[in-house]
């Protein structure tokens, strides 16, 4: 298991198992991390612009996410122990219930997309951080 120091209070994180993946799998996902950033842009703004749901731009938004949750389950072995990989379920579910009306809709999105933009950028220390 990875333990870092963190350094404020310079007591070991958790932080996930990971291993090497191919150089090729790092290009892929670059590349399917911008068609999924394209499709939510779309969906968000359809969204908040109270237009008709583009439900092509949800689907490559869905389809690359699952893309890119297996790409990085290659290099992290513990993702669904891990803030990122937990966060990614939550916002998931949140934009799902936001999607059949059982939460208010554009709040939900807004939240389920601060979620994933501040978990996405966060640092490792906090974005692969064991949870439990």
């Amino acid at each position: 298991m990875t333990k870092e120091k963190h350094k404020k209070s310079e007591r070991p994180v958790r932080l996930g198992r990971t291993t090497d993946r191919p150089y090729w799998i790092l290009l892929l996902s670059i590349f399917v991390r911008a068609l999924h950033q394209i499709g939510a842009a779309v969906f968000l703004g359809a969204i908040l612009l109270d237009t008709e749901l583009p439900w092509a731009y949800l689907m490559l938004a869905g389809g690359t996410g699952g893309l890119l949750m297996l790409t990085e389950a290659l290099r992290h072995r513990q993702l669904l122990r891990e803030a990122a990989g937990i966060i990614t379920l939550i916002k998931t579910g949140i934009i799902g219930a936001a999607l059949h009306g059982w939460v208010p809709e554009v709040p939900g999105i807004l939240f389920a997309f601060f979620l994933a933009s501040f978990y996405s950028h966060a640092p490792k220390n906090i974005r692969h951080r064991i949870w439990f």
